[in-house]
């Protein structure tokens, strides 16, 4: 079995492992990921509208391609569904914007 046909039936669920990834990941977290959750408090401190998809949806692209290149993965489409990048957004959007809420940031 070649690797991009086992990456379609992943035995884990992509979306959590790429937003631990991304938590964990020295690199990716210093200059992606800090900095867009950075964002989300400053704009929620400004008491500006705060969206989802403006706040992180470079950030998961981002997240999403350098996961599947650090472990050979292929593709995008060989590991993600189309609704995966929204499923991934929202669920870093919620919990981070709770950690924003209660002051954690």
């Amino acid at each position: 079995m070649r690797i991009d046909e086992f990456a379609k039936n992943l035995p884990f669920d992509a979306v959590d492992d790429v937003a631990i990834f991304m938590r964990n990941d020295p690199m990716f977290y210093r200059k992606s990921f800090f900095p867009a959750v950075m964002n989300m408090k400053d704009r929620y401190d400004a008491g500006k509208s705060c969206d989802a998809n403006d706040c992180l949806g470079d950030c998961c692209d981002k997240g999403m391609k350098t996961y599947c290149k650090k472990y050979n993965l292929g593709s995008l489409e060989n590991v993600f569904k189309t609704q995966d990048k929204n499923l991934l957004i929202q669920k870093i959007f919620g919990e981070e914007m709770k950690m924003i809420k209660d002051g954690a940031y």
